[in-house]
């Protein structure tokens, strides 16, 4: 039997009417029905652990207008049958996505969030042909269905939206709002959060505070907004977030489910792999895979044999907060960082209750953030140091595991090299050329100082910190340059003058090698002929540096 892994697909009956290969989280359901006094549910998790599909699969199973029988054959859920018989295809529903509100300005945002209502609008036009739905309201309806609504219009959307159904069905709603915190989220990073702000707040309190179609609600999103921000007075309003255990088998693969998901794709010993990059994360009391890593690496297994793990995340997220970080004048991160890309873990105050607007007004806030969004997660008290302990309100955070310090690596990297190409370089280039390895030993072990390192990367970190320090300055920049017998690690060109600098690293574990491991790169460039091609294209002065790195220390020789 062919597997088909539904990379990116969130709409549950697609999955299951395809034949898809699905892990079963319809008990959701069950849980969520355990408490039906609750109004409103609010689950945030980090984006890419399944939260539209789980959505979508909630829809599925309550909205009137389907049967979904066939659908939920098989899963989980259908042993409850009393459950089912009550509620499965019972209720009136709305499923609403605001993962797509974006824009450069409020008017473009704005017209997205109109063009979302329209077509929701669109998806109850049965609602015009309802004898229970007054004249007068299904002109409204039309004017939102045609995107020819004011603003107060759009704001009481939903509310107005779940009356109608009320009076069509006889029956209250059920509402689930899928990433409802996108629209702030992109507001507050183009500058019209206010605006966004006002918008969202009064859509949401009509819709949920005192709404007498609402059944109950779930929405989802990444952070919690602070009740006092955007749910001003909504009661019955509980949350659930990484830090809780109700739903924490829900969103992303359990350790049971990646080895099932394994073993069916005849790909069982891939699991430590697996475990190692996509793994890590600690929702509640449960350790938790990534859902979109583990998918996208079976799919690879499956189609080009891969076994090498790939950094699936870092193209799906926007990883500029790590850079915000670094980029702070009025704290200095640089030892938390060394910490945590070193394997340790750091000791922090965690606020789980935010608002976009004051999202890195604070130390506290980026911790928080990178927290809450999955770039950091909980340490297990099990992994604390013996002698160590957490104060009141302190949370021990670490890296879930190796994609993301793959890419807590790279924007490093991405920052120095920003940072180094606006600082003055010309006493360093002045030195380079000039064959002074003295000086370069002193201005090159500074420029560590200022850096973050992580000790696993081994050279090619100090590669890149030397490709970094030397490009973007007028010269030509090449990096494991083909020459003579090997490769040069990295090569320097001065055309107009024709000028050139070779240069071989090496890498050790003490001061006491340093001296040493220089001599036996000097030794390396004559051994390998890495200067003779060079000068035999024309260059008349070609430099050679032996060049020995020792964490944050650096000493430089030449012939």
């Amino acid at each position: 039997m062919q597997l088909n892994i539904p990379v990116g697909i969130s709409d549950f009956e697609e999955i299951r009417q395809r034949g898809y290969y699905y892990i079963d989280k319809t008990a959701l359901i069950r849980e969520l029905l355990k408490t039906t006094a609750t109004k409103v549910t609010l689950i945030t998790r980090p984006r890419r652990f399944g939260k539209t599909l789980g959505m979508s699969m909630l829809e599925s199973f309550f909205d009137i207008r389907k049967e979904s029988g066939a659908l939920f054959e098989g899963l989980d859920i259908v042993q409850s049958t009393d459950l089912c018989k009550e509620w499965m295809n019972q209720y009136p529903t709305i499923f609403l996505t605001f993962k797509n509100i974006d824009g450069l300005t409020f008017s473009n945002a704005y017209g997205q969030l109109k063009f979302e209502i329209s077509e929701l609008y669109k998806q109850h036009s049965y609602l015009l042909q309802s004898d229970r739905v007054s004249e007068n309201d299904k002109e409204l309806f039309q004017v939102l269905s045609g995107r020819t609504a004011d603003e107060i219009e759009i704001q009481r959307s939903l509310q107005f939206l779940m009356k109608l159904m009320m009076l069509h069905y006889q029956k209250g709603v059920i509402l689930l709002l899928d990433e409802y915190d996108v629209p702030l989220a992109k507001a507050s990073n183009h500058g019209y959060y206010d605006e966004m702000l006002e918008v969202m707040k009064l859509m949401l309190n009509t819709a949920l505070k005192d709404n007498q179609a609402l059944q109950f609600a779930v929405l989802t999103g990444c952070l919690r907004i602070s009740k006092e921000s955007i749910f001003t007075g909504v009661n019955n309003f509980t949350t659930d977030t990484i830090s809780d255990n109700r739903y924490n088998e829900f969103f992303g693969f359990t350790e049971g489910e990646v080895k099932a998901l394994l073993k069916t794709a005849n790909h069982i010993e891939q699991l430590e792999t697996v475990r190692e990059w996509y793994d890590g994360y600690r929702f509640g009391n449960l350790e938790i895979y990534c859902p979109w890593d583990v998918l996208n690496y079976v799919t690879k297994l499956l189609t080009e044999d891969l076994k090498e793990p790939e950094n699936f995340w870092e193209h799906t997220s926007d990883n500029a907060i790590i850079g915000s970080f670094l980029e702070r004048t009025d704290f200095d991160v640089t030892e938390k960082f060394e910490t945590l890309l070193n394997g340790g873990y750091i000791k922090e105050v965690i606020s789980e209750n935010l608002t976009y607007d004051f999202l890195t007004s604070s130390e506290e806030n980026l911790w928080s953030l990178l927290y809450l969004t999955g770039y950091l997660t909980k340490v297990r008290d099990r992994e604390l140091d013996e002698q160590d302990y957490l104060e009141q309100k302190q949370t021990a955070l670490k890296i879930p595991n190796a994609e993301v310090k793959d890419i807590f690596r790279k924007s490093i990297m991405e920052w120095f090299y920003k940072k180094t190409a606006k600082r003055d370089r010309t006493t360093l280039f002045k030195a380079l050329w000039n064959g002074e390895a003295e000086r370069l030993t002193d201005m090159l072990s500074d420029l560590l100082f200022d850096t973050i390192s992580y000790h696993d990367y081994a050279e090619s970190f100090y590669h890149a910190f030397l490709v970094g320090l030397l490009s973007s300055s007028g010269y030509i920049v090449e990096s494991n340059y083909e020459t003579g017998l090997g490769r040069a690690d990295v090569v320097v060109k001065d055309r107009a003058n024709r000028s050139a600098v070779v240069i071989e690293v090496k890498i050790v574990n003490s001061e006491e090698e340093m001296s040493q491991a220089c001599s036996v790169a000097l030794k390396q460039i004559e051994e390998k002929q890495y200067a003779k091609k060079i000068e035999r294209s024309g260059f008349r002065n070609v430099i050679r540096y032996g060049v020995a790195f020792y964490r944050k220390e650096c000493l430089v020789k030449k012939t």
